[in-house]
C-alpha cells in the first residue's frame, strides 16, 4: 500500500502542481468562498422543515443548557445523560435572538450550517496533506463535506454537527505542530510551532468540553504532547506551552460543565461511568464492549461504501511502515497514524462500554459515535483510490472487503436474532436505510453487500483512464446526498410531524404566561422533554405522581393520563380549586393531560 510510486493513471490525481499566480490565488479564494456558501445553502435547504427536537434527549439537553447559560430557566433532566456546555456556548446567539422555541431552533441550525460547511476547506487541507492534487482535493473536499456523518447530523442541534470539524481541525493542527521546522532561515526561532501546538490544545479542550468523545481526543493529545520532546519532535519548552494551554482550557471547560449540573440534574445523572466500570470488570462486559465497538466500525465501513474501511487500513499500514501518505519523518507519521487508530478504538469501545442495554438494534450497529473521525478515514481512503498503483489498490480493496465481512460476522454472532427482535429506530440508520431501501427494519447482510458493491464500483471508476477521479467524485457525492435527502424525508420529517402532533399545545395554552411547568415522571420522556421545549420561557421540574402530589406552586402541570378515565379525573384524588384541563392527548407514545390554573 505504498503510495509513493503511483502509476500513470494515479499521477493524474497525485503529485504536486506549480505555485499559483496572484490571479490564480484569487480564483482559488473565490472557489472556497462560493463552495462554502453552497455547502451552507445545502444544509439550510435540508433543514428547512426542522422545527422541534426529535433526536431526544440529546437535542433538548443542548438547547436547555444554552438557555441556562444565558440566565434562563432551569430544566430538570435528572437521571439522564449529562450534556456538556461547550456546544451550547455556540448556541447562545440563537437564544438571544430567538423569540420562541422554533426561532431558537432554526437559528441554531443556521449556526450548525456555518460551522459544518467548514469541512470544505478542512477537507481540502487534509487531502493536500495526503498528497492529492489541488483540483481533486477541492472536488473531494466537497464530497467529504456532503457525507451523512457531516451533513445529516448538522440538521439537528447536536454536537455531531461540529465534532467532525473539530477532529479534522485537530489533526491538521497537530500535523503542522509536529512537522513545522523549528527555525526559519535568517529569522531565528519560528513562532509557528508554538501557535500550532496551542491551537491544537485549544481545539482538544473545547472538544472535551462539548462531549465525552472529546475526552478520548484529550487523552491522545496529552500522550502526543508528552512524546514530542522525548522523541525530539518538539522542544521541551514548546511541548510545555502546548501542555499548559491544554490544562488551562480543560480546567475552564470543566468548571463550565459543573456549573450546569445543579440547574439540569438536581437529582443526579444516569451514571454512565458506573457502566464502564462494570463492563471492564466482567467477561460479559468485555464481550459486549468489543462486539458493539466492532459493530460501529462495520457501520462506518458500509456507510461510506467501503471507502472509510480502505482509509482505516491505510492508516494502520502507515503506523507499521511510515512514511506512506503524510509528509514528515517516519516517527511523526507513525505517531499521527497511531493517534487516529487510538481515537477510532477509544471511541468505539469506550462508548460501547458506557451504553446501557436499551433493547434497540442501534446498540449493536451504530454510526453516530465514530462519525466525528469518519471524514479523516474517508479522505485517507480517497487518497488510496486516487494515488495507489493498481496492484496496491486491489490489495487495499480486498483487505477492506475482508475486514467489513469479518466485522459483520462478529455483529451477527453476538447480536443474532436480536437484530430483528429489538426495537428498530430509523434515526439510527440514515445511510444503511438507503443501501437496503428499507426504512422499517435493519438488514445486516443486505447493507454489507450493497456497501461492498459500491466499493467495487468506486475502484473500477477510479481506474478509468479518462475522467476517473471526476466520475468517482460524482458517484460518491450522489450517494451521499441521496442518503441525506432520503433520511430527512423519510426519517426526520415524519418525526417532526409526529412530535408536533403529540405535544404542541400552543393553540390551547398561552405558554408565555406559564412561568413554571411541572411534568409527571410517568409521562414518557420524549413527551416530557417536548413539553419543556414548547414552554421555552418556563422553568421545568419533574415529580412522580405515584408518590408525590402534583405541585400547586407552578403555573402548569402535565400528568400521565390513565386509560378508561376522563381527562378531568387524571389529577390524583381530584383537582384542587382553580385548576382546569387545558389540553389532553392520547398518542402512540403515551397519554397526557395539561392542567393550568
Amino acid at each position: 500500500m505504498d503510495l509513493r510510486s503511483p502509476t500513470a493513471g494515479a499521477r493524474r490525481a497525485g503529485g504536486a502542481e506549480s505555485v499559483p499566480s496572484p490571479a490564480g490565488r484569487r480564483r482559488w479564494a473565490w472557489l472556497f468562498v462560493l463552495g462554502w456558501a453552497a455547502q451552507v445553502a445545502v444544509r439550510l435547504w435540508l433543514g428547512s422543515g426542522q422545527t422541534i427536537p426529535v433526536a431526544t434527549p440529546d437535542e433538548s439537553g443542548y438547547l436547555f443548557a444554552a438557555r441556562v447559560l444565558t440566565g434562563g430557566p432551569d430544566a430538570d433532566m435528572s437521571f439522564g445523560t449529562v450534556y456538556r456546555g461547550g456546544y451550547p456556548l455556540l448556541l447562545l446567539p440563537a437564544v438571544w435572538l430567538g423569540d420562541g422555541p422554533v426561532a431558537v431552533y432554526r437559528i441554531a441550525l443556521v449556526i450548525n450550517a456555518l460551522i459544518s460547511a467548514s469541512m470544505l476547506p478542512l477537507g481540502y487541507l487534509l487531502l493536500r496533506r495526503l498528497r492529492v492534487r489541488p483540483r481533486w482535493s477541492y472536488v473531494f473536499a466537497h464530497v467529504t463535506a456532503l457525507l451523512p456523518c457531516v451533513l445529516f447530523y448538522s440538521e439537528f442541534v447536536l454536537t455531531d454537527a461540529i465534532l467532525p470539524v473539530l477532529f479534522t481541525g485537530w489533526l491538521l493542527l497537530t500535523h503542522a505542530w509536529l512537522s513545522a521546522p523549528p527555525r526559519q532561515i535568517g529569522r531565528g526561532v519560528s513562532r509557528r510551532p508554538v501557535l500550532y501546538g496551542a491551537g491544537a490544545s485549544l481545539v482538544v479542550a473545547y472538544a472535551a468540553t462539548c462531549h465525552t468523545r472529546g475526552a478520548i481526543l484529550l487523552a491522545v493529545h496529552a500522550v502526543l504532547i508528552a512524546a514530542a520532546p522525548v522523541f525530539r519532535w518538539r522542544s521541551w519548552r514548546n511541548a510545555s506551552a502546548a501542555g499548559l494551554v491544554l490544562a488551562a482550557a480543560t480546567a475552564a471547560g470543566t468548571l463550565l460543565n459543573r456549573s450546569l449540573l445543579p440547574h439540569m440534574y438536581p437529582s443526579g445523572d444516569n451514571d454512565l461511568g458506573g457502566n464502564v466500570v462494570r463492563r471492564l470488570t466482567t467477561h460479559d462486559g468485555w464481550g459486549w464492549m468489543l462486539s458493539l465497538g466492532t459493530g460501529q466500525v462495520w457501520y462506518q465501513a458500509v456507510a461510506t461504501g467501503g471507502i472509510a474501511a480502505v482509509g482505516l487500513l491505510a492508516v494502520a499500514f502507515a503506523a507499521i511502515r511510515p512514511p506512506i501518505m503524510l509528509p514528515g519523518s517516519p516517527g511523526r507519521t507513525r505517531a499521527l497514524a497511531l493517534s487516529v487508530l487510538a481515537i477510532v478504538a477509544g471511541i468505539a469501545f469506550a462508548t460501547s462500554a458506557a451504553l446501557p442495554v436499551e433493547y434497540r438494534i442501534g446498540n449493536y450497529v451504530y454510526g453516530r459515535y465514530l462519525a466525528c473521525i469518519t471524514p479523516v478515514l474517508f479522505a485517507a481512503g480517497v487518497a488510496v483510490l486516487l494515488r495507489a498503483p493498481a496492484r496496491t489498490l486491489l490489495r487495499a480493496a480486498t483487505a477492506a472487503v475482508a475486514m467489513t465481512v469479518v466485522a459483520a460476522c462478529v455483529v451477527q454472532w453476538y447480536a443474532g436474532d436480536l437484530l430483528s427482535q429489538y426495537t428498530y429506530t430509523s434515526y439510527d440508520f440514515p445511510e444503511t436505510s438507503l443501501l437496503t431501501w428499507d426504512w422499517t427494519s435493519f438488514r445486516l447482510w443486505h447493507a454489507t453487500v450493497t456497501g461492498l458493491v459500491l466499493l467495487g464500483l468506486s475502484v473500477a471508476v477510479a481506474r478509468l483512464r479518462r475522467h476517473g477521479p471526476l466520475l468517482l467524485a460524482g458517484l460518491l457525492a450522489v450517494v451521499a446526498v441521496a442518503m441525506c435527502a432520503t433520511a430527512i424525508d423519510r426519517i426526520a420529517q415524519p418525526l417532526v410531524r409526529a412530535e408536533t402532533a403529540h405535544t404542541d399545545l400552543r393553540d390551547r395554552v398561552d405558554l408565555r404566561a406559564q412561568r413554571s411547568i411541572a411534568v409527571d415522571w410517568n409521562v414518557p420522556w420524549t413527551i416530557r422533554l417536548s413539553q419543556f421545549y414548547w414552554a421555552w420561557w418556563s422553568e421545568g421540574s419533574v415529580f412522580d405522581a405515584r408518590w408525590t402530589p402534583p405541585p400547586q406552586d407552578v403555573d402548569m402541570v402535565v400528568l400521565a393520563w390513565p386509560k378508561d378515565v376522563p381527562a378531568t379525573a387524571s389529577w390524583p384524588k381530584g383537582a384542587p380549586p382553580g385548576w382546569h384541563v387545558a389540553d389532553s392527548r392520547r398518542t402512540i407514545k403515551g397519554d397526557w393531560v395539561a392542567w393550568t390554573r
